[in-house]
């Protein structure tokens, strides 16, 4: 038998690539549209897929905090990381987060595919969100500022993070 391989390039899918799949199945909602969504009493689910640290750091009020990692599990029953309101909920309205709207049209999109019928994303995520000056919290539930909320929602790229120029 002889296995036959396309060129690396052309066979593999980079994240923006996954992320750009994502979007043409999941729809997004702009953090202005969702927050007058909230002031007029919208009754939603906000699911952020942050890891913990960083949810603990700020998020948006309200929010339910359900890692990325373990969001599979924690959609079905009968796992350790199950959440019965979030099983319960694949008619409810959701709307997914993390920082910057990559993380959130992954996992969208995955909960669509498990059932869940009125999953959005929220486009630009929590730093969309502050950068339309809507309130974030922090673990406690005090007010988080938006100058703050700047400095930790910024990149924090290493240098071996990027990637190395051609020669």
């Amino acid at each position: 038998m002889v296995l036959v391989f396309e060129k690396e390039s052309e066979r593999m899918k980079r994240y923006k690539d996954l992320v750009d799949d994502a979007l043409t199945r999941v729809k997004e909602i702009q953090p202005w549209d969702l927050s007058k969504q909230l002031v007029a009493g919208l009754e939603c689910f906000l699911l952020d897929v942050r890891e913990p640290g960083e949810f603990n750091l700020l998020h948006i009020p309200g929010a339910i905090n359900v890692p990325r990692g373990v969001l599979e599990q924690s959609c079905e029953w009968d796992f350790d990381e199950t959440m019965p309101e979030l099983v319960g909920g694949r008619e409810r309205e959701i709307v997914v987060i993390c920082r910057s709207g990559y993380r959130s049209v992954l996992a969208a999109d995955v909960m669509q595919q498990m059932g869940f019928n009125r999953v959005v994303s929220l486009k630009a995520g929590v730093r969309g969100w502050n950068d339309s000056e809507q309130p974030l919290v922090d673990a406690a539930g005090n007010a988080v500022d938006a100058d703050a909320a700047d400095e930790l929602l910024m990149s924090r790229l290493r240098p071996e993070q990027r990637k190395p120029k051609s020669s």
